[in-house]
């Protein structure tokens, strides 16, 4: 029961100000109509620990990304798949990416760089600005003493030996090694392991073995010898060319003295190589397998492998996997792979297909640019992007990309700083890129076009729902 002097009072304060109170009678509306009545709210980021890339277009919060800090609860695996057509945005990403890596003393990067012009790589003007001189894979050069990886190196284990000599066999030949071929393989390289000891083997004498077979690997298998030599020909001749063809002198000699895998970047300039031929996944199979055993070391550095024109892996089977047993191996030494491609369907509709979704499976992390959209379409199906960013894929301006982290996904303007501008923009770039020819004044209008085009879309595909009631 209220106390009488309570009653008193508010009865006198109601005589003189009115009834205090009122009861307000619900509103039916619509999320639609209601959300103007509340403050934006967007998705939670992903901390604030690592490299920041941009900003979110939808809130305007800072995006900050690092696989090493998220991986475990909010990431499963540290790999990461970049997409996107030509000239919108994703060499300055990666490029910015690895500077901002480099901040950090405990991380070491390497850069398969397939892309160049005016006799350099892409990545040649962040290799100065370090004091880093590129590792430069060219047959022409390396006839004059250049650069050599050997296949057959020591620090190699003699399983990771053979292994290698396979997959350049069956990039080289597009077909799997028979049982014979791969027994005369096999006998040749244990051969020339347990004799040459004064020195580092060479596929030079790989090739001599196979052409010269020992009568006791004959005997061993009961055969004729004759019939050792048929069988190890066809090897022969696919090492051939790399001792006496068109790859000669970088593989067919002792690994180059000097090569510092203790730098923070390591770059391997392949731009002398023609994209096209199949030199190009003989040698990123090769530098993979080399990398492997002699610079992923348990040293608790986080290493980052970044490879430009990464279908070059990802579409042919023998060399996917080949780094599917790199990525899976490097997770637990503090590995990030990061793979650049421009098409899904370059890799997908490949013959490496069953290998390349295994590989998409572990990259955790993909960004993707503007695309057409009917490969934004076959780009959402196969990475179960929802359907709001897959329709916002192609009107996306460059620079700005769709981020899906383990199902966290977002849409990021890329940020650059005037220090990182003059390293990223290389002259190739700035002839693809239209942003890097646009004013301050310019570019604002095209950010500020691509965010109320985004909103739209968010509006438009998720923020019309069912009528709901609000008191």
């Amino acid at each position: 029961m209220r106390d009488p002097l309570t009653v008193l009072t508010d009865a006198f304060t109601s005589f003189l100000f009115g009834k205090v109170e009122t009861t307000r009678l619900p509103v039916r509306t619509s999320t639609g109509q209601a959300q103007a009545v509340y403050l934006p709210t967007a998705a939670p980021g992903l901390g604030d620990s690592g490299v920041i890339i941009g900003r979110e277009v939808y809130s305007g919060k800072g995006y900050i990304y690092d696989p090493f800090q998220l991986y475990g609860q909010q990431l499963p695996a540290p790999h990461w798949l970049v997409l996107g057509e030509s000239g919108n945005g994703k060499s300055a990403l990666e490029k910015t990416y690895v500077l901002r890596q480099l901040r950090f003393r405990d991380r070491q990067v390497v850069v398969l760089d397939a892309q160049g012009e005016d006799g350099v790589g892409e990545w040649n003007l962040i290799a100065e600005e370090l004091g880093i001189t590129p590792i430069r894979l060219d047959p022409m050069a390396a006839l004059d003493h250049g650069i050599r990886l050997n296949p057959l190196d020591p620090a190699i284990t003699t399983t990771g030996q053979l292994a290698l000599l396979r997959t350049i066999i069956e990039v080289a030949m597009g077909h799997g090694l028979d049982e014979r071929s791969g027994f005369a393989l096999k006998v040749a390289h244990a051969y020339v392991n347990e004799t040459i000891v004064e020195r580092q083997p060479v596929l030079t004498d790989i090739v001599e073995r196979l052409r010269h077979p020992e009568p006791e690997s004959a005997e061993a298998m009961n055969v004729a010898i004759d019939d050792v030599r048929a069988w190890g020909l066809d090897v022969a001749l696919v090492l051939d060319r790399l001792v006496d063809g068109d790859l000669r002198g970088m593989f067919d000699g002792p690994t180059t003295v000097g090569i510092d895998l203790d730098a923070p970047l390591i770059v391997f300039d392949l731009s002398h190589i023609d994209r096209n031929s199949i030199a190009m996944p003989i040698l990123m199979a090769i530098v993979g397998v080399w990398l492997e055993h002699t610079w992923i070391r348990p040293d608790r550095k986080k290493r980052i492998f970044l490879v430009e024109e990464a279908w070059h892996i990802i579409n042919s089977p023998f060399v996917a996997q080949l780094f599917q047993r790199l990525l899976k191996f490097g997770r637990r030494l503090g590995l990030s792979f990061v793979a650049v491609v421009h098409h899904l369907s370059d890799v997908v509709d490949g013959a490496a297909a069953r290998e390349a979704a295994a590989i998409l499976k572990m990259a955790s992390t993909r960004t993707i640019y503007a695309q057409k959209a009917d490969e934004a379409r076959a780009t959402g199906r196969v990475l179960g992007l929802p359907r709001w960013a897959v329709e916002i894929i192609p009107s996306l301006t460059p620079g700005i990309a769709v981020w899906d982290v383990n199902g966290n996904v977002q849409v990021v303007k890329h940020l650059i700083t005037e220090t990182e501008r003059p390293l990223v923009f290389t002259d190739r770039a700035m002839t693809e890129s239209s942003t890097d020819h646009l004013t301050d004044d310019a570019l604002r209008a095209a950010e500020l076009e691509a965010e109320e085009r985004a909103a739209a879309f968010m509006e438009q595909h998720i923020g019309n729902s069912s009528e709901s009631t609000v008191a």
